[in-house]
């Protein structure tokens, strides 16, 4: 079985990132993260982040970009970004509202971000999805995240959020078991009913089948912790996060 290093979201620190970048970074690496995946880069130069991550030993694991970043001209600015953080994956991290409200909006997207994929990977960049809860939702039998699968190119990503899918009424294990070569990065969220602000390992998901089905498969490259709900201040929930995972010998 393959050993998959951890990263953090970023977005579960982005006040902190707001207020001391550098040194949410700092904190990050010495709670033993291996990379970090960027939610906005907060007016720091890409070469400068590079820095960064070099001096503190964190990776780049990944960065959410809007989809508008990977439009027209937009993309190649967005690729020579990530190409100096040593990044390779572009994810979406969302779309406005109305693209999970039909089957032929949904459509028009499926065939925008397939376009995108094949144009990124000429340049050796991957393209790819976050999904939340609304893909999970039923149109004509089938579910949004279905189709996605089904009919994007095969280039294309899927950074299955295991907490939002579950909060979707899903769970991402029988997508994983069908799309393992999809999933390079996959988002670590506890999900549960009855315990609020449930970290990584305190709630409802079924950690050892992920960790099973993603090590087997030798595509997941990153598992990435992302923490949306808080008991403690941020920075010590994604610490909390990361010992549990240790705890289960990740």
């Amino acid at each position: 079985m393959t050993r998959i290093p951890i990263a953090l979201q970023l977005y579960s620190v982005r006040e902190d990132c707001k207020k001391n970048f550098r040194g949410t970074l700092e904190a990050v690496a010495r709670m033993g993260y291996e990379g970090v995946e960027f939610a906005g880069y907060y007016d720091t130069a890409a070469l400068e982040l590079k820095k960064w991550l070099d001096d503190l030993g964190l990776r780049c694991a990944g960065t959410h970009t809007g989809i508008d970043t990977l439009r027209g001209d937009n993309l190649q600015q967005t690729i020579e970004f990530n190409k100096t953080l040593d990044n390779p994956y572009l994810i979406i991290p969302g779309l406005p509202a109305d693209y999970y409200e039909s089957l032929d909006k949904w459509r028009e997207f499926i065939k925008e971000i397939s376009d995108i994929a094949l144009r990124a990977g000429e340049s050796g960049m991957s393209v790819g999805y976050h999904n939340h809860w609304a893909e999970f939702r039923t149109f004509e039998q089938t579910t949004l995240m279905d189709v996605f699968l089904k009919e994007t190119a095969p280039e294309v990503l899927i950074q299955f959020d295991t907490g939002n899918a579950m909060e979707g009424g899903s769970t991402v294990l029988p997508l994983l078991k069908n799309y393992p070569e999809r999933a390079a990065t996959i988002h670590l969220k506890e999900y549960s009913s009855t315990l609020k602000n449930a970290l990584v390992g305190e709630g409802a998901v079924d950690w050892q089948e992920i960790f099973e089905i993603c090590e087997d498969s030798g595509a997941t490259k990153w598992y990435i912790v992302e923490q949306e709900s808080y008991a403690f201040p941020p920075l010590e929930c994604v610490d909390k996060c990361l010992q549990n995972l240790k705890k289960m010998g990740k």
